[in-house]
Order: C-alpha cells, then sequence, then structure tokens
C-alpha cells in the first residue's frame, strides 16, 4: 500500500505526470518548529537536473505545508504537504503504450491494475519518492532535536567502482552532508569520486545506465528501539529500503562478508562506556542486537540496480506479445545513486522516528506501574 509506519505513519500519492505529488504525515509531535525552509533542503538535494550525472528534467520541487502547522509549530494533527509536477512530459512515453520497458513496472502495473499511467509505470517512478523525503525531513529535524541524531547517505559504489572497506570504516565515523555534497557524485572519497564520476558520464553518452551502492550511518540512535519478532529495526530498516524504486539489494553491518567470519571474530565484545552503561569494541553487527538497537551506530548498504529506461534500440514484445524494438525517449537518470541518498536517508529517519515513538509509548506506560523487583533488572554476581 502507500502508507507505511505504524506511530509515525507517512501516506504518499501521485505519479510522474500528475498534477502534484507529496505525502500526509500523521504521528508528528504537537510543538515542532517546522517551516517550509526545514523541508526544502532535502527536496532540493534529491531534486533532478542538479548536474550532468542526472536527469535534466526541470523540476524545483517547491514544497507547500497545506496543514498541521501554524505560525511555525506543529500542532499534533496531519500534516499535508505538496509539490506541485511542473516540467512534466507524458508524450516524451507513447511508446509505452505498445511496448512495455525491459526491466521496469510497465509491464507488471498493467497485470495488476488493468490500466496504466501515461508515465508507464504510475507509482514506480521516483517522483513518487518527493513525499517520502518531505516526510523524512520533518521526521529527522524530531529526531535530531530531541535526540541529536545524525542520519548521512553516500555513494559506495557505481558499477564495478567501490570505495575500499578500509576507507568505507573511515568514512562511518567522519562523514558529513557537507563531504558528501562536495563532489556531484555524492561520493567522499577522493580517490573513488572522479572515477566514479567518469563511469556514470561514459554510460550517459554511450545512451546506457549503471547501478550502485549507496551507504548509510546512523549516529546518535538510543538504545532499545525495534520491535521484536516482526518488526526488529534491521527488517523494518530493510523494508524501508526495499520499497524505494530501483533497489535489489540490503545489508547491515558485516552483512555477507560476516558469513565468512568466525564467531570468535565476528562477536561483538562489550565494555563499559564512562556513563554507567555499555559500548561494544566493534560492530560488526551494525548497531542492532537481537532486532534491538544497542546505542552504537547504526550502518547499512543499499544496492540499486541500473535504471531500466535507456535511449538504445532494445529488441522486446508487445503487451499482446508480437516481437519488435522499443526506442524508449525521456529523460532518465543513467545512474540514481546520486540522487537516492536523500531517499535513504529519508526512509531511515521515517523507520527511527516511528522506533522512538513506539518506545515512548512503552517507557511511559511502564513508568505508571511499580517499580519491578531489582532481581529483575540485571542479573546479579555470585
Amino acid at each position: 500500500m502507500s502508507t507505511f509506519g505504524s506511530a509515525f505513519r507517512v501516506t504518499t500519492y501521485g505519479e510522474s505526470h500528475c498534477k502534484s505529488v507529496g505525502c500526509i504525515i500523521d504521528g508528528v509531535p504537537p510543538g515542532l518548529a517546522l517551516t517550509e525552509a526545514d523541508i526544502q533542503v532535502q527536496l532540493t538535494r534529491r531534486r533532478p537536473g542538479q548536474s550532468k550525472l542526472t536527469t535534466p528534467r526541470n523540476e524545483a520541487d517547491n514544497v507547500t505545508i497545506q496543514s498541521g502547522c501554524e505560525l511555525g509549530y506543529t500542532l499534533g494533527t496531519p500534516i499535508c504537504l505538496t509539490v506541485p509536477n511542473q516540467d512534466h512530459r507524458p508524450h516524451d512515453y507513447s511508446e509505452t503504450d505498445l511496448y512495455p520497458r525491459p526491466s521496469h513496472a510497465d509491464y507488471t502495473y498493467m497485470q495488476k491494475y488493468g490500466i496504466k499511467a501515461s508515465s508507464g509505470g504510475g507509482r514506480s517512478s521516483a517522483r513518487e519518492t518527493i513525499g517520502r523525503v518531505a516526510a523524512g525531513a520533518v521526521a529527522e529535524k524530531y529526531l535530531a532535536e530531541v535526540h541529536g541524531v545524525e542520519i548521512v547517505a553516500f555513494v559506495t559504489g557505481v558499477g564495478p567502482i567501490q570505495v575500499s572497506d578500509a576507507a568505507l570504516q573511515q568514512l562511518l565515523g567522519s562523514v558529513t552532508r557537507e563531504t558528501v555534497d562536495a563532489t556531484a557524485v555524492r561520493c567522499p572519497d577522493a580517490l573513488t569520486a572522479p572515477l566514479m564520476h567518469d563511469e556514470i558520464v561514459s554510460c550517459s553518452e554511450a545512451k546506457n545506465s549503471t547501478g550502485g551502492v549507496v551507504t548509510c550511518v546512523i549516529r546518535n540512535a538510543p538504545a532499545g528501539l525495534g520491535e521484536p519478532c516482526f518488526d526488529k529495526l534491521e527488517a523494518r530498516l530493510a523494508h524501508a529500503m526495499m520499497s524505494i524504486p530501483a533497489t535489489k539489494g540490503f545489508e547491515i553491518g558485516s552483512g555477507f562478508a560476516g558469513t565468512h567470519m568466525r564467531g570468535s571474530e565476528h562477536n561483538d565484545a562489550f565494555v563499559a562506556d564512562g556513563k554507567g552503561g555499555l559500548r561494544t569494541l566493534s560492530n560488526h553487527s551494525g548497531g542492532v542486537q537481537g532486532g534491538i538497537s544497542n546505542g552504537q551506530t547504526i550502518y547499512f548498504r543499499v544496492a540499486f540496480k541500473p535504471p531500466a529506461t535507456i535511449c538504445q534500440d532494445q529488441s522486446t514484445a508487445t503487451y499482446d506479445g508480437q516481437g519488435g524494438v522499443l526506442a524508449a525517449r525521456g529523460r532518465h537518470d543513467p545512474c540514481v545513486v546520486p540522487r537516492a541518498v536523500p531517499i535513504v536517508e529519508a526512509m531511515a529517519a521515517i523507520v527511527l522516528m516511528d522506533a522512538v515513538l513506539q518506545q515512548n509509548g512503552r517507557t511511559a506506560t511502564r513508568q505508571l506501574l511499580r517499580p519491578v523487583p531489582d532481581e529483575l533488572k540485571a542479573i546479579k554476581p555470585f
């Protein structure tokens, strides 16, 4: 469906070539200072036409708060955010009236709904993610003000070009949005960013496309977030990330590389944090254990496939099975990962915000009860 979340619920609407796109957010706490400027920053990072690495579609993506705020503060009621579609050209997709684009959603949407949008794939368009980014900016502002949470996503792979493991581990502790946005490809590693840039340009000039990887780091997330067993924090993150268009893979912490290790190598040993609690010496778990955040840095990776729409002739079939050649037109990203960065950040913020509100409800209701016996609070030494 088009709604994500439980305590913090986000419903997105709109297709690539309708009058507007946006979202309705339910569950925003009252009293949060919020204006369009707080939201616009991330929408501007997501917008098309930023460089020659992205689609030339010219959209300002200016957001308007329609409800839920007065005098710059949230009321606690549903917030409606809208962004107009201005540079839309549905005639660019006339070929999809005959041919479903290979590896796009044209065919599956037709099979599901029995009718198609002018853009073919309807809600599978990346324009739908505007509502996610807008809602994520609202969630992120609350998380930053109340918990000091920092969420930074960045590109670590474009086609065969990958940031080294050593460089990645260093970036997890130091990367900022400023260093990410210093290059058009949004890779903060000085060695690989130029190579990634050239790879995307090469694909664009060849009227082709390529995939990539976005890594996301979340700092200062409170411990205790996540709802076992079916809404574990990493499960919700995976759900959120795999709902983004063009995603094909998700891994958290050591991910698949952890399968090559033994338990003695992979286990994150605990030590005192100097504040009356614990921290871990390593972080192969990616900040989540048993589906619950442990207070350490959360980090994960999301794999994006090459964009399906390319301006090359492709042998394929019409909807009724007749062979032919599709010569696609339109304006498309040769690689989605530079613009996917704020989308990944937004979905991470929405997941974390939902988890925080759920945990706050549990903590508040628990505090109304009599204190539990000391022996239930911690295991006493022999």
